[in-house]
């Protein structure tokens, strides 16, 4: 079998960006979420999203059959398979043995501004960083490999942060992975029209803004701010960091 690179991420992670940067590649088919519809099916206490009954209609529900999907293209090509951790509901993921897994992780104050646009009262399995968590333990406990990477340290400096990705992964690094054309790509999701409107406005990674406070800030998502913060800083211990800011502040 080739290389599956497994991103797990949690929403607006800039996973979507990620995704089209490695669609750049002529070595990789991208898989846009493909376990969005097991998610759907088999978790009912939720916030409903866009599309579901469409996303619902069109992708497999059973989890067998999504990795069946992942395993028939990764015979005959590399595939980076796109991936939110609370879309991973097994709690003991063996399968993921054979991947080469990358968790992504972003501060959960922006993650949540960003999310509350579309979702107007997530929770914390929603945003996935407590799931994330669990699986990093599962990845330790299994001796399995992992990289932890965050969305911050990519896009301060995009070109040296995916050298560096790319090299922990054990593949080459292709400059054209930090650029792509304005608009959606044909792996994208059907729910792309709720969620990628950013990226398709774009043609590369963008650097970080600092935001001066949210009117979509409340209540609730502070208190899932304050859970979600122990999982992101036991993550954000074992990130790859960016070498070129790592050797700034030195």
């Amino acid at each position: 079998m080739n290389k599956v690179i497994h991103l797990i991420s949690g929403p607006r992670n800039i996973s979507t960006a990620l995704m089209y940067s490695f669609a750049q590649r002529p070595d990789f088919f991208v898989l846009d979420e493909p376990f969005y519809g097991y998610y759907l099916a088999h978790v009912k206490d939720r916030e409903p999203h866009p599309m579901e009954q469409e996303i619902l209609d069109t992708m497999p529900q059973n989890h067998q059959a999504v990795l069946d999907q992942i395993h028939a293209r990764a015979a005959t090509q590399n595939v980076f398979v796109k991936n939110m951790a609370h879309h991973c509901l097994e709690q003991q993921p063996f399968y993921m043995n054979h991947w080469q897994n990358v968790i992504l992780i972003r501060d959960p104050k922006k993650l949540l501004q960003s999310f509350a646009k579309v979702i107007e009262h997530p929770d914390l399995d929603a945003i996935g960083i407590k799931r994330a968590w669990e699986l990093m333990e599962f990845f330790d406990k299994e001796n399995f490999t992992y990289t932890v990477i965050e969305s911050d340290e990519l896009m301060i400096d995009p070109p040296v942060y995916l050298n560096q990705l790319c090299q922990a992964l054990g593949i080459d690094f292709y400059s054209q992975m930090c650029q792509w054309p304005k608009g959606p790509i044909a792996a994208d999701g059907i729910w792309a029209p709720y969620w990628y409107n950013n990226v398709h406005r774009s043609t590369g990674f963008s650097k970080p803004k600092i935001t001066q406070g949210s009117g979509l800030w409340n209540a609730h998502l502070d208190e899932v701010y304050k859970q979600a913060l122990p999982y992101y800083h036991k993550l954000k211990h074992k990130v790859l960091l960016n070498k070129n800011n790592h050797a700034a502040k030195i």
